[in-house]
């Protein structure tokens, strides 16, 4: 399967380039002239460990970020230790929980460890880690002060979830006015040239331009891209909403939920989530999903796990038992109590989110034991050697194998 040749990979899934005034009609021309300047772009993509997790939506502007690496320039990658104690506002309708500095860093490790499939951590000069701590911990309040007095509340309030917030009578805290500053400062500090984001960050971005205005730098170009919807086609992916598909994720469960992809989804995760040349994709909409499962899938577990993951899946559907049950996600069986109930079960093991899911799902004929389905709302397990190496299953792409040990 061919893939896209750079430049054009660099724009590829693009939702926007800005500025587009009148003084800069055409931002693609004017950021291309730039990138073929004679020296290395510095392209900046911010993040605020506020979790542990990573999943593909927010994979979108780092798999951009090596686009650019992979181009010869620098990626910036700037860890909010600092603004995540505060938390971005940004769509929020209520405010964030602050974090302390333990858990920051703790995150942060997480994300990091995460990311290295998809970037570049070892060609010299490619890529700078930073922490705004080392810069926005130093401000004085006379130089809060001078930030402050670059933006007006009414600006402050046309910020996306704000003015929901304002109209509601919601509260907002004065502390939160200040983390676009903030983040904005973060350009100024490292200088960027670019500065990448979800459609949802261009008011952050644009401050970034502002502020380097200031400063007496010339202001970034800032370059958007789309929201990822998540698995279920309705939301963006989330996983409060278990619409999503974690970075950390096994094989198969990776490669079971990108496989049941919606078919008018297809086009839109194969750009954004893969190189692939779009003009060459299966026209059954069957395979391209099997396609889009098996690529992503070996972008984190290598070829040769995602074919493992494949061939698992399909003995799973067409025969009902797990086939190579070594790609099976494990459960140990030490963590309950016995006897347990199958309800139960599948709520402790995280296939269903409730015990009275589980029910229903029993009820509905979705789960099945080693392939038998179970219909038994009451079933009862009494030692967990009656478990022991069986694989539990809801619908065609959740399953576990259970360990006594």
């Amino acid at each position: 399967m061919a893939v896209h040749s750079e430049p054009d990979w660099l724009w590829r899934g693009t939702a926007e380039i800005f500025p587009h005034n009148a003084d800069s009609h055409n931002s693609l021309e004017n950021l291309g002239v730039l990138i073929q300047g004679d020296r290395p772009l510095r392209i900046k993509l911010g993040i605020d460990p506020t979790g542990t997790d990573i999943h593909l939506g927010h994979s979108i502007p780092f798999r951009k970020l090596r686009a650019f690496q992979d181009a010869g320039h620098t990626a910036v990658v700037i860890i909010g230790d600092f603004t995540a104690q505060i938390g971005d506002p940004t769509g929020k309708s209520e405010v964030r929980k602050q974090l302390t500095a333990d858990q920051v860093k703790r995150n942060a490790e997480s994300y990091l460890a995460q990311l290295r499939p998809i970037l570049d951590f070892d060609t010299p000069g490619r890529l700078e880690i930073r922490y705004n701590s080392e810069w926005l911990s130093q401000l004085d309040l006379s130089q809060i002060l001078e930030l402050l007095a670059k933006m007006t509340v009414g600006q402050m309030l046309a910020k996306e979830g704000f003015a929901e917030r304002f109209q509601k009578e919601n509260p907002i805290f004065l502390h939160e006015f200040l983390y676009p500053l903030m983040q904005g400062y973060d350009s100024v500090a490292v200088q960027a040239d670019v500065e990448l984001g979800g459609t949802d960050q261009k008011f952050n971005i644009a401050v970034g331009r502002d502020l380097q205005r200031h400063f007496g730098l010339k202001p970034q170009f800032g370059l958007l891209l789309p929201i990822l919807l998540g698995t279920d086609g309705q939301q963006k992916m989330s996983k409060s909403l278990n619409n999503y598909v974690g970075l950390q994720e096994d094989a198969l469960s990776m490669y079971s939920k990108l496989e049941k992809t919606p078919d008018r989804l297809l086009g839109e995760y194969f750009e954004l989530l893969t190189k692939l040349d779009l003009g060459q994709l299966p026209d059954n909409p069957r395979e391209c999903q099997k396609l889009l499962a098996k690529e992503v899938t070996s972008q984190f577990h290598g070829m040769e796990g995602a074919i493992a993951a494949q061939e698992t899946a399909e003995a799973i559907v067409t025969q009902g038992k797990a086939g190579n049950t070594d790609s099976v996600p494990e459960f140990c069986l030490g963590e309950v109590t016995f006897p347990v109930k199958l309800a139960y079960l599948l709520s402790a093991t995280g296939l269903c989110p409730s015990s009275s899911e589980g029910r229903r799902q029993i009820k509905g004929g979705a789960v099945r034991l080693d392939g038998d389905r179970q219909s038994d709302v009451n079933q009862e397990y009494q030692q967990p050697q009656d478990l022991d190496g069986k694989v539990l299953q809801v619908g065609k792409k959740k399953f576990i194998r259970f360990t006594v040990n």
